[in-house]
């Protein structure tokens, strides 16, 4: 069995507003990356990102980039412990403007062994992926920081 996940959401903002809020280091640490982003989101670019949840900026390979369509990268692979496990796994995110203004964001997430450790690692992602669904929701929609004070 592939471990392998797909999380997805709608968001009441136009698809360009949404896309910007990923891509800029500045917004995206308004409501995801807790404890900062640096460096916009382009092809071939490393940036890094922090989280009080999880501590330590890591970097972040950044590998395709489509304007307002896509965001594909690739970061360590976390198993359940801050120590590393020797390999990445690849995200894609997509983003979808739908007829009623609103946008579709699907994130998918791969690249984990068929092992306890990489069981772990995926459900553990797949629910930080579904938390920053909500939180992306939430800070575009409504200003609010959801992940303020959640975790530390």
């Amino acid at each position: 069995m592939e471990l392998k996940f797909r999380v997805a959401g709608r968001i009441a903002k136009p698809v360009a507003e949404v896309f910007e809020a990923v891509v800029n280091p500045a917004q995206l640490s308004r409501y995801f990356t807790t404890g900062g982003a640096k460096g916009r989101l382009e092809t071939g670019a490393t940036v890094t990102w922090d989280f009080h949840d999880f501590p330590g900026a890591f970097p972040v390979k950044v590998v395709d980039v489509v304007k307002d369509k896509k965001i594909v990268f690739q970061w360590a692979a976390n198993e359940g412990s801050p120590q590393p496990v020797g390999y990445d796994t690849t995200v894609t995110m997509t983003f979808e403007a739908l007829d009623d203004g609103r946008t579709l964001v699907a994130i998918t997430e791969e690249g984990w062994p068929e092992t306890p450790g990489g069981l772990k690692g995926s459900y553990g992602n797949c629910e930080g992926w579904t938390g920053a669904l909500c939180a992306m929701k939430v800070w575009l929609e409504h200003g609010l920081n959801l992940r303020e004070g959640f975790y530390k």
